[in-house]
């Protein structure tokens, strides 16, 4: 089969800078991610723009942490060259220090604005384990993220991927685990389970969609990163593997501790928007 020469990494150069196909992934991911979320708050009734706002704070600060994450597992490097500290355009941020500080600034907002901040998390957590789908395949394009030597037969024959990807494999005529796609199935799998549990009436209670995200991406995300040859190393140790492990099972913990508490859980439905509560008012006066 003829062979396609791997996607150039950027797209296209405004003005000389390069602007590059991980960018715009990530870019479309956050898109999709602020435009969905902020749908289901105006179909509750609640303002749209408090997500909005959320987001970019959000997003923002979570930058900063997956970056502050990554130069300090790699802190040797970092501190032999500060001056690229600064320099994330050459790569280097690592995704739980995205989800750790953009999960407690949406937390800390959500407060600061009088909001249910599990509520809220359970509205936007999907559509982050969608944007986490969709921002893989930025790794995709910079051959980056993957895991071990295979053979091409595995890639065709095994797992029957398309030409496009067994060839975006090739790397330097060396096929390899395409764990950036096992991570993006994963979360777009995980998306579907997640929304239809939260659309059945009386299934999930508040906080539930936040923990169900965190057991679901640090299930997959455990044995994923068992694969890959990039990892961030404290010691002999993966440190996102062992992060994973921790998450799933405090995220198990809670849920069932949560589930076994006599304590009363509202669950999470329309009637948590003010558009419902004020149709259910006016049906107690009718």
């Amino acid at each position: 089969m003829m062979n396609i020469a791997a996607i150039d990494p950027v797209a296209f150069s405004i003005f000389g800078w390069p602007i590059r196909w991980y960018g715009i992934f990530i870019g479309a991911a956050i898109l999709i991610a602020l435009t969905l979320a902020s749908r289901d708050f105006r179909r509750k009734g609640w303002d749209e723009e408090f997500i909005l706002d959320a987001g970019m704070w959000s997003i923002l600060i979570g930058f900063i942490g997956a970056r502050i994450y990554y130069v300090l597992f790699e802190l040797d490097y970092y501190l032999q060259n500060p001056g690229e500290i600064l320099q994330i355009w050459n790569g280097g941020i690592a995704i739980y220090g995205g989800v750790i500080a953009g999960g407690l600034t949406l937390y800390l907002y959500s407060k600061s604005k009088k909001m249910d901040p599990l509520f809220v998390t359970d509205t936007v957590a999907p559509y982050l384990l969608l944007a986490q789908g969709i921002g893989r395949w930025g790794n995709f394009v910079n051959q980056e993220a993957h895991g071990g030597e295979v053979a091409e037969s595995f890639l065709r024959d095994t797992l029957h991927l398309p030409n496009f990807i067994v060839e975006g494999m090739n790397i330097d005529g060396v096929y390899y685990q395409p764990t950036f796609l096992y991570e993006s199935v994963w979360n777009f799998i995980g998306v579907a389970v997640i929304l239809f549990l939260r659309s059945r009436k009386e299934t999930l209670r508040i906080g539930e969609t936040t923990l169900l995200y965190l057991i679901w991406y640090s299930f997959g995300r455990f044995f994923i990163e068992g694969l890959r040859t990039d990892s961030l190393m404290f010691g002999p140790f993966r440190v996102s593997q062992v992060l994973a492990g921790l998450l799933f099972i405090a995220g198990i913990f809670i849920f069932m501790s949560r589930r076994l508490n006599d304590k009363h859980y509202d669950y999470y439905s329309e009637h948590n928007g003010p558009a419902y509560q004020a149709s259910a008012g006016q049906s107690d006066k009718a």
